[in-house]
């Protein structure tokens, strides 16, 4: 324990030092909060269990946000990853996702450092066995392992993979919130006892395999991007990147796992959580992927002087003598070494439509959720998540109005409301197309949309927000300037209509543009007629949000509805347009599809 603290008393205290934790920590210590952030190990602060990889699409999204409310990960981010990429970029501004390679424990290490260095931030070491709740159900603190209470009327709970956490790897099975460590059993029931619903869910890793064991030769490699951005708003030029590289999976390995099916702890009856249904393991995906003949596994390095290699795609609780075998039956790893086999874990959560927006248990006051603990998955989602719950923590014990985003102005907002509107039946994960207004939505303009909120609050510092008002000015002004001049077509004619035309743009002014601005000014221009389409499809969903859907309307024959909102309206059985609008990935102009096949068959009855 460090010393900034002489007593057990605090205004905020977080529990988990994970990426949930670390941003709600930040977050209420910056804002001024006295604030205690409790974790196992303080060397595993902003650890990566799994693929060593920050953003992409959706994923990337949320960190442009987190990085315009003056949050931590971004800035982690610049400092330590180790080759960058923009992904999407065949596809326009609105769909594009940064995506980096990180230093896993770089990362780890700076997050330590960075948190140390906050003078309201007290860092412990030990596990939260129980809450402290009194009478009117307010929180009033929490009791560690080790015996010592410590006092607040905000707690933040970011336990991650740790809640009744179960590692199996084949037919074995051990307590674990991670590799090699321990798992937290006493909080769950407590939970329970207080009257909240937990579910059970799981997720997995790859085995590691030692970097001079792999033939790169054999491998199509896969080049970082020259970039002048990453998640700061700041410009960057990307350097220090290394190799990453791309092989595939083939009938010879489709059959090794086919034929082990048995031993995994998947199909083997082992494990009864729900895993996620867009990272699923390699033994799920040749299960439910019988007729594919390769899938593609990216091998990433785990930090620049790492000796080890991340499998991307190669998750699996098959046991160690199948993991191997169907590992060097792929191409470039015929020789390959296991360092550390891969894993399923199992882990309880709280079905998250007992939360508030805010994050906040609706019946229990001052008991935030962030993270893995709310069903998502994903180190981007727990992130977002652990910023809003460390923010409304420290505005709480200010008595201070609550903070909260819309669905129409974040993805942090549309994440949010999924969660607490309709909760999860499997592990949640961020999608470009769960955001109904994603093309007002996009990376290149998550500062324009937060960053006067952010200084608001507190967490962006003043030079920052002084340049940034200078260029969101500087952008009003050319876009304005061009809508006068030429109309629509004619300025994608000028600057590109499929790719952007930087220089062209960069022409118009004597001010240096980043590439991110001059994106933004393309962007707006690009999508103007859309975005006008898209507010009149937003209107019209809110003029008919009151329309009942016929029982008897067959959703599979509504044309140019696609096949993934098909299923979920066949599991949701919305009775109304204004439920449907709360599915997860309902797009403004599904709904339009929605409310004319419903009027049409109303008219027919």
């Amino acid at each position: 324990m460090n010393t900034k603290s002489f007593n057990n008393t605090f205004d905020v205290i977080v529990v988990g030092g994970g990426h949930a934790g670390i941003e709600a920590a930040h977050a209420a210590a910056t804002m001024g909060s006295h604030t205690l952030l409790i974790t196992l190990d303080k060397n595993k602060i902003g650890w990566m269990p799994c693929n060593p990889a920050i953003g992409g699409l959706g994923k990337g999204h949320i960190v442009f946000e987190v990085s315009a409310l003056g949050g931590l990960m971004p800035k982690l981010c610049t400092q330590t990853y180790i080759q960058a990429r923009m992904l999407n970029t065949k596809k326009g501004p609105a769909v594009q996702g940064l995506r980096l390679q990180i230093d896993k424990d770089k990362y780890a290490q700076l997050s330590r450092e960075k948190l140390e260095a906050l003078e309201s931030l007290t860092i412990v070491s030990d596990m939260v066995d129980s809450v402290i709740i009194n009478d009117d159900k307010q929180i009033t603190g929490v009791i560690t392992k080790n015996n010592q209470e410590f006092y607040a009327s905000s707690v933040v709970v970011t336990t991650g993979t740790f809640l009744k956490g179960t590692i199996h790897i084949g037919q074995e099975s051990q307590p674990g919130g991670r590799r090699d460590e321990q798992a937290a059993n006493s909080l769950s029931p407590q939970l329970k006892e207080l009257g909240l619903k937990l579910g059970r869910l799981k997720t997995g890793t790859p085995p590691r395999l030692l970097k001079e064991s792999v033939d790169f030769s054999k491998m199509e490699r896969q080049d970082s991007h020259e970039l002048e951005y990453l998640f700061e708003f700041y410009p960057h030029k990307v350097s220090n990147t290394h190799d990453c590289y791309i092989t595939h999976t083939n009938a010879n390995t489709h059959k090794v796992i086919h034929d082990n099916l048995s031993k995994s702890a998947l199909f083997g009856g082992k494990i009864e959580g729900i895993g996620p249904r867009y990272c699923p393991s390699i033994e799920d995906k040749i299960s439910r992927f019988a007729d594919k003949a390769s899938h593609h596994i990216f091998v990433e390095p785990e930090g620049a002087d790492s000796d080890e290699l991340y499998p991307n795609g190669l998750s699996t609780s098959l046991p160690l003598d199948v993991q191997l075998d169907y590992i060097q039956s792929i191409k470039g790893f015929e020789n390959a070494v296991i360092t550390k086999p891969g894993y399923a874990i199992e882990y309880d959560f709280v079905h998250p439509e007992q939360l508030k927006h805010t994050l906040e248990l609706k019946e229990i006051s001052g008991l935030f959720l962030a993270g893995q603990i709310n069903g998502t998955t994903g180190y981007e989602e727990a992130a977002g998540q652990g910023l809003i719950a460390g923010i409304n923590a420290h505005l709480k014990i200010n008595n201070k109005p609550e903070f909260t985003l819309s669905r129409e102005e974040s993805y942090i907002g549309v994440m949010i409301d999924d969660l607490v509107s309709l909760g999860v039946d499997e592990p949640y994960r961020m999608f470009t197309s769960r955001a109904e207004r994603r093309i007002s939505l996009r990376q290149d303009n998550a500062f324009a949309r937060l960053t006067d909120k952010g200084y608001t609050l507190g967490l962006i510092d003043e030079q920052l927000y002084f340049d940034f008002c200078k260029e969101k000015n500087l952008v009003n002004k050319i876009v304005s300037d061009l809508r006068s001049k030429y109309n629509t077509g004619q300025l994608l004619r000028m600057f590109g209509e499929l790719t952007c035309n930087k220089e062209a743009i960069r022409a118009l002014t004597p001010e240096t543009l980043a590439d991110r601005t001059v994106i933004n000014i393309y962007a707006d221009i690009k999508y103007y007629e859309y975005l006008i389409r898209e507010e009149k499809e937003i209107r019209k969903a809110q003029k008919y949000r009151q329309m009942s859907i016929p029982m008897d309307l067959q959703f599979a024959t509504i044309c140019g509805l696609s096949k993934e909102l098909q299923e979920k309206l066949n599991h949701h059985k919305p009775d109304t347009i204004a439920q449907a609008m709360l599915i997860p990935g309902m797009t403004p102009a599904a709904i339009s599809l929605l409310i004319f096949r419903s009027k049409e068959l109303i008219k027919s009855t």
